[in-house]
């Protein structure tokens, strides 16, 4: 089964002359338990695909599917206990007058869960952070701690769906494969299913099973992550991406 189908999915902004198609015709499927990546270069359409499956990119037309089930203009409660999002950057996806007990708790809250107390603090776990972390404040953390606690509260609602979003390109690089091995431990004790934007090759080879190369707004070619370390794309561009990443 599907966890997500994308239909002819087509994004733009702005309107009549000033509109700008930022994704068209977008059509690509991603089964249970899958990691399937979206790659290209800054501007390509990557993120605003994942925007439109949430709601933050309202203006779109095609079919966004999740669990067989099509999505609809206006997203219900309960389908963001389904679907859920880390974000680029750490530093900016945190309010920065909240604890992290404060943030994971009113996320528990707004899902309807009960026993938050407990709750927090295996999330806590989950992320690798531990107790002591409870009742800091974002400025207290490092960015890929700041990254662990945006994880925990992604992952609060118990979603099957995680749209991650460059989720390590804000930081260091010895902080990056931590995290990137987090999620995939994650991935496997969660069941989850992954929809990972990045514009790093190598990311997206360690992380992902099948992916999509987009260029202006378009996919170009769909691939698995075995076609992608032999180097063989069959779409011009994506032949360039790959020698580029060489």
């Amino acid at each position: 089964m599907n966890m997500l189908e994308i239909n002819q999915l087509n994004v733009w902004f702005g309107r009549a002359r000033d509109r700008v198609d930022a994704v068209k015709s977008a059509t690509f499927d991603v089964a249970q338990g899958e990691s399937f990546g979206l790659v290209g270069e800054s501007g390509s359409g990557k993120s605003t695909i994942l925007r439109a499956i949430t709601g933050l990119a309202p203006t779109w037309s095609g079919i966004i599917k999740v669990e067989g089930q099509s999505v609809p203009k206006k997203r219900p409660k309960a389908f963001f206990k389904t679907v859920q999002m880390v974000f680029q950057d750490p530093y900016a996806s945190l309010h920065p007058r909240h604890s992290v007990d404060q943030v994971l708790g009113e996320t528990l809250h707004l899902h309807g869960f009960k026993e938050i107390d407990d709750r927090v603090v295996k999330l806590l776990d989950d992320v690798g952070l531990g107790q002591k972390f409870r009742f800091r404040y974002p400025h207290q953390l490092s960015g890929g701690q700041r990254q662990r606690v945006a994880i925990a509260r992604a992952l609060a609602p118990e979603p099957k769906l995680l749209l991650l979003d460059e989720p390590t390109s804000a930081l260091d690089v010895s902080v990056q494969a931590e995290i990137l091995n987090l999620l995939a431990d994650l991935r496997q004790e969660h069941k989850l299913t992954y929809l990972m934007v990045s514009h790093d090759l190598s990311v997206i080879g360690h992380m992902c099973d099948r992916l999509a190369v987009m260029k202006d707004g378009e996919i170009v070619e769909v691939m698995n992550v075995t076609e992608l370390r032999a180097l063989q794309a069959s779409h011009p561009y994506s032949q360039q991406l790959l020698q580029a990443s060489l």
